[in-house]
């Protein structure tokens, strides 16, 4: 596969470099592009095909399920069910970016998208550039980093794993991103809720945002 790169601009990305990425993914490709901290790999997560295809190039135990960027609030119906009030309040005080929250997943997602939990974690992406591709996109967008499962995500696209960019149909250069913490994960699905992993925003911060909502 030719790897191909579009140096994009981390602020104002272009409109053409976004449209063209856009593209690859409805034509089922997959793509790196940056998120606030690490380059994620995109592709179509309503497709089966293209989910497969994540999985291949990250070498991802299918046990894993992978979680997805929506362009805004109001999709969320697209890919879950069932939205419980904290979420949207989770939703309305820490989104974009910063926090995933687990949901109820539509049953007619791909079933590797779940990995079969019938759980689906979803985020409103905080860097322009991924703000801009999911919106041009018009559909959930995958939103896992761009690594071989179980090896570090990188900030730079020369850091990106042979294997992962000699598998890729387009990547989006937006220079090294900004060092931090990966977005917290918090499962609304139970009762009380979970937060299942620690990231940039710290668990007792929103534990305590639960226990007074």
């Amino acid at each position: 596969m030719t790897e191909r790169i579009l140096k994009i601009d981390p602020e104002k990305p272009q409109k053409d470099f976004i449209d063209e990425a856009a593209r690859t993914i409805k034509n089922g490709g997959v793509i790196a592009f940056p998120t606030r901290s690490l380059y994620g790999l995109g592709a179509d997560a309503l497709n089966p095909d293209a989910v497969q295809k994540i999985f291949e190039i990250k070498k991802r135990p299918l046990d894993k399920p992978i979680l997805v960027l929506i362009k805004d609030k109001d999709s969320i119906s697209d890919i879950a069910k069932n939205i419980p009030p904290l979420a949207i309040r989770l939703m309305d005080t820490f989104w974009p970016g910063n926090v995933t929250i687990v949901l109820k997943a539509n049953p007619d997602l791909p079933s590797a998208l779940t990995a079969g939990t019938g759980k689906i974690g979803v985020r409103l992406p905080q860097h322009p550039v991924a703000s801009a591709l999911v919106k041009a996109f018009e559909r959930p967008l995958t939103g896992t980093s761009a690594n071989i499962s179980g090896v570090q995500g990188c900030s730079r696209v020369s850091d990106l794993d042979f294997e992962v960019k000699t598998k890729l149909d387009l990547i989006l250069d937006a220079g090294t991103l900004k060092k931090g913490q990966g977005s917290t994960v918090v499962d609304v699905t139970t009762n009380p809720s979970k937060v299942l992993r620690e990231g940039e925003i710290l668990e007792k911060d929103i534990q305590d945002f639960i226990s007074l909502s």
